[in-house]
């Protein structure tokens, strides 16, 4: 069961698990608050401990809010777009044949039928995007299940607000946000790696950071850069 904490203007999601240590995390893009508190820690306790911690909550929703932002895209002739942490420009080309996306060493060219529109020319490019993750994330997976000793059922990809992926530990299967495609592949990796250790520890317990520490060693520098890179612009449903 989870409870809530309210700070003047900050509201802190608490959630007790099976973790020897408080964990206070803010996430992006909006400063979501969450503490996890060990099973028998009260709420008095956990309330004063995030009291104490004010003031790095506050600095960093700060970072969050002067972070970089991509303006929304139009899909139109020389805008800008990210592919695997390199910016590219766009070309769009009219055409009577079915839409398709094309990359060479400067330039992603669009070929759209006449009169499409922005909608149309977003999803013709997501859909693009997801295949390249389809091709880049198995043998990432393949590569770390013989490291980890462990099996993933399956991997979904998805559009998402607030995390870079998800773990359903249960089921073996790991979710993994669209907009990695527009970061380095190393965070792809880091992301991916992250998930697959939920499946030996379901929680980010001490074990967790164990495993990840020995297997990831420069998992908090990648974790910081995937932080630091512009957010997404796009307002998400669902």
């Amino acid at each position: 069961m989870s409870e809530t904490i309210r700070l003047g203007d900050v509201t802190i999601q608490v959630t007790r698990k099976s973790v020897k240590h408080v964990h206070l995390s803010v996430y992006p893009p909006d400063g979501r608050v969450t503490l996890v508190a060990p099973t028998a820690t009260r709420l008095e306790v956990a309330r004063a401990y995030a009291i104490s911690k004010l003031g790095w909550i506050r600095d960093q929703r700060d970072k969050l809010a002067k972070q970089a932002r991509e303006t929304p895209r139009n899909f139109i002739e020389r805008e800008s777009h990210y592919l695997w942490g390199r910016r590219y420009l766009m070309s769009v080309v009219e055409r009577e044949q079915k839409p398709v996306v094309t990359l060479d060493h400067k330039r992603i060219t669009l070929t759209v039928r006449p009169h499409c529109d922005a909608a149309k020319r977003q999803q013709v490019v997501h859909e693009w995007h997801k295949s390249l993750l389809h091709t880049a994330i198995p043998p990432l997976i393949k590569k770390w299940e013989k490291k980890l000793k462990v099996e993933v059922a399956g991997y979904f990809l998805q559009r998402m607000k607030t995390k870079w992926g998800s773990c359903n530990h249960k089921a073996g299967h790991i979710r993994l946000n669209t907009e990695l495609v527009k970061k380095p592949r190393d965070l792809l990796e880091y992301v991916i790696v992250h998930e697959m250790v939920h499946l030996l520890e379901p929680t980010h317990s001490d074990r967790f950071v164990a495993i990840l520490e020995k297997h990831f060693p420069t998992w908090r520098e990648a974790r910081a850069e995937l932080n630091e890179l512009p957010l997404g612009a796009e307002v998400w449903k669902g």
